[in-house]
């Protein structure tokens, strides 16, 4: 398996900080090539959000390097799931016991993906950053877990209504904020041909999903040059279109 990848952040027309934290990684195993990308989303204020997110990329880092390594030996898919599922639920409690010391709201959103060559891919997901996976079309692997997005499940609002309802970045659970986090994980067998895209919430409220499938089609991401520049364009193109948060996207191409 091939792997391409790129990504960027940006701290946007607005804001001081960039509370949103990224992490890439590549690495060739006994077992092929494996990728980690982790976008984690910070809120609180005095840069306690950039703090939050920091926190559990460090964590997933970590992972990565010294818990991972034993388990492709092992060829352990199964039990990759249950490691993530704990260790957001101890970043979570950490985050939160945090923040309760200094009397300080803050926690962080996750949502992060493991490829483990052509075996296995993991999806974990809390908040309303979205992973994507793009082949002949987009589409939206992770579900948001947000007040307006459950309003939507309900019937309450349609699609477009969510779009623009002013309460669109009410969470209902992230880590840091909540008392129990229930991680939603996806988990599968890569294809190739395929890009996966991981990003913050502030990339994609002004641009459409045809925009986003235009830029990242596969067949025209030939080069990690070529998906930095797309990347790099459509964040531009976020900001000329008054987006006011953090603005932050990786993608991974898998041929």
């Amino acid at each position: 398996m091939q792997v391409l990848t790129a990504l960027h952040t940006d701290v946007g027309i607005r804001k001081q900080t960039n509370q949103d934290s990224l992490l890439l990684k590549v690495a060739q195993t006994s077992v092929g090539k494996v990728v980690l990308a982790v976008v984690c989303d910070g809120m609180g204020g005095l840069e306690k959000g950039e703090l939050a997110s920091a926190t559990v990329i460090s964590a997933f880092s970590k992972w990565f390097d010294n818990d991972l390594p034993p388990l492709l030996q092992n060829h352990n898919w199964n039990e990759i799931q249950a490691r993530w599922n704990l260790l957001l639920k101890e970043q979570n409690q950490r985050i939160g016991e945090y923040g309760k010391r200094l009397n300080i709201n803050l926690g962080t959103t996750f949502s992060g993906l493991l490829i483990i060559d052509e075996h296995f891919f993991l999806i974990g997901h809390v908040g309303d950053t979205r992973v994507y996976k793009i082949d002949s079309k987009l589409e939206l692997l992770t579900e948001d877990q947000t007040l307006v997005n459950r309003e939507v499940q309900r019937k309450n609002l349609t699609p477009e209504q969510a779009e623009k309802d002013p309460r669109r970045n009410v969470l209902l659970q992230c880590l840091g904020a909540s008392r129990v986090v229930e991680p939603q994980f996806i988990s599968g067998i890569p294809t190739l041909h395929t890009v996966f895209m991981l990003c913050s919430d502030g990339f994609r409220h002004m641009i459409s999903k045809e925009e986003i499938y235009q830029a990242f089609a596969p067949e025209k991401l030939m080069t990690e040059q070529q998906m930095k520049n797309k990347a790099i364009e459509l964040v531009e193109l976020n900001k000329v279109r008054n987006e006011t948060d953090n603005i932050s996207i990786i993608l991974i191409k898998v041929d």
